[in-house]
């Protein structure tokens, strides 16, 4: 059931199969994905939809988001994601989430920056180009702005693959689709590392947006004790900064 009080939604997800990687667990881009779907939903019971901004040339450009995790879900799970605006400051909006299993246990905590854009133009908007109004929810808070993702100067980072963008990453905006961005993360690391290593959140910032057959640089550090910072490039241009964040697992 999908719900709008006071400013705050809630919309449910069922984990499928196709969700989840090698180990049944749920994929980061899933978690993503989710609260992306949610947020469009909680616009759209305000009287904005996805179509009719898409009319008026305009959408959502997310600016930076940093996830906390408890844990990953698995195959078949009930998620309740809750979502509200916090307002804006400025040109930019706060939009936080949490995502609980069935029995009511936090999975994950998110803060997010956003900017409404001009599509077209690419350019952002000011709030009041917004047709309606976006009340702030004010009864909870995941915290404050999320800061930029800075990647320190001195860490060495090594090419881990490269990746060009095709139809199955494209959002209606015709770019990389800011789920897909984790999924270019999470495929730095090997398959070793994700046995010993302990996925525990993500910090990202979406410098520029990649579009239809652009081809992403994909570079890496080794583990730090944030986790393992992640950069798309493409010559001198940026495309995204991101941490992975990640430890080492405690043996039981």
């Amino acid at each position: 059931m999908d719900k709008h009080s006071s400013f705050l939604w809630t919309e449910q997800f069922r984990v499928q199969a196709s969700d989840t990687d090698y180990r049944s667990r749920g994929k980061l881009s899933f978690l993503l994905d989710i609260m992306q779907r949610a947020a469009d939903s909680a616009v759209s019971s305000l009287g904005l939809s996805m179509e009719s901004m898409l009319k008026a040339g305009m959408g959502w450009m997310v600016i930076t988001l940093d996830l906390n995790l408890q844990r990953l879900p698995s195959p078949g799970e009930l998620l309740e994601v809750h979502t509200w605006s916090k307002g804006n400051k400025g040109p930019l909006w706060q939009r936080d989430y949490r995502i609980y299993d069935a029995q009511g246990v936090e999975l994950a905590s998110t803060r997010s920056i956003w900017a409404l854009v001009d599509i077209g133009k690419r350019k952002i908007l000011r709030p009041s180009a917004l047709p309606i109004v976006v009340e702030p929810y004010l009864e909870d808070s995941v915290g404050s702005l999320p800061d930029k993702v800075i990647i320190p100067y001195e860490l060495p980072l090594q090419e881990a693959y490269r990746y060009q963008v095709r139809y199955s990453g494209l959002d209606n905006n015709k770019h990389l689709n800011n789920a897909r961005y984790a999924d270019l993360c999470c495929d730095a690391l090997a398959l070793e590392e994700w046995e010993e290593l302990e996925l525990t959140g993500l910090h990202i910032t979406y410098a520029q947006e990649a579009k239809y057959a652009e081809e992403i640089s994909v570079m890496r550090s080794s583990l730090t004790e944030e986790g393992i910072y992640v950069r798309g490039q493409g010559g001198e241009r940026i495309f995204f900064e991101a941490c992975l964040k990640l430890g080492r697992k405690v043996d039981v």
